[in-house]
Order: structure tokens, then sequence, then C-alpha cells
């Protein structure tokens, strides 16, 4: 049986939503079962045609783009598309926002609240991001 791997991504921030893409891309690709939840602050970065690029923390975050690493939207399409990982935002982030499931990037599975995203993930690795 394959591993299950949740990620629950909150951070606004280019390293950790970065990080959470290139776990949930290589995690998918091998295999595991990758479930990630978008939420907070991470949220608005995955509304259809929103191009805004999220602050850097520090030098690694200003140094990516400068070094051509892969997008973090481009590494969640590839967990989705290579490894049949599932792509969920939050049900309140998107009341908070104002934002209609329709306006979500096509590769969001759809919303979800937090309640199924915790029963989804019992039993295996919940890293938060």
């Amino acid at each position: 049986m394959a591993n299950k791997l949740s990620l629950l991504c909150v951070s606004g921030t280019r390293e950790k939503i970065q990080m959470a893409a290139m776990v949930a891309a290589t995690a998918a690709a091998t295999g595991e079962v990758v479930t990630v939840f978008l939420s907070m602050n991470a949220l608005g970065y995955f509304i259809r045609d929103d191009a805004r690029t999220p602050p850097a923390e520090g030098d690694i975050g200003r140094l990516m783009a400068q070094k051509n690493v892969p997008p973090f939207r481009h590494l969640f399409e590839q967990a989705k598309e290579l490894g049949g990982a599932r792509l969920y935002a939050c049900s309140m982030a998107l009341d908070v926002l104002g934002v209609e499931p329709d306006r979500l990037e096509a590769y969001i599975d759809g919303p979800m609240g937090l309640t199924a995203f915790l029963s989804d993930a019992a039993g295996g690795q919940l890293v938060t991001f």
C-alpha cells in the first residue's frame, strides 16, 4: 500500500509554497497518495489569472526566479498529472476571500472543508507549510 501524505499549505511566502509544491510533485511521482489543502495566505495564488508572485522571506526566495527554478504552480500541476495528487481549496478561505470555486485554477479539484481534510489525512503524514 502506498504511503499517504497530506500537505496543509497556509503560508503566503515564496519559499514555503515552493517547498510544498516540490514535496507534492516528488511524493506523487514516487507513488505516494498526496492530498494538498490550500488555505489562508496561500490560497490567493491559485485563483485563475492571478499571476502574482508570493513575496520572498530571504535570499533563497529571491534567487529562485533568477535560477529558473520550476514555478510552484507548474509543480503542483505536475503532482496532479504525474502522480494523481489531489489539490483542494479551503472552503472557509474561499468564503473569506469572496472567491467562487469556478475561479480556481483548473488543476484544483474544488473546495473542501478542514474537517473533511483532517479526516482524509488520518493515518498518514501531515505536513504544514
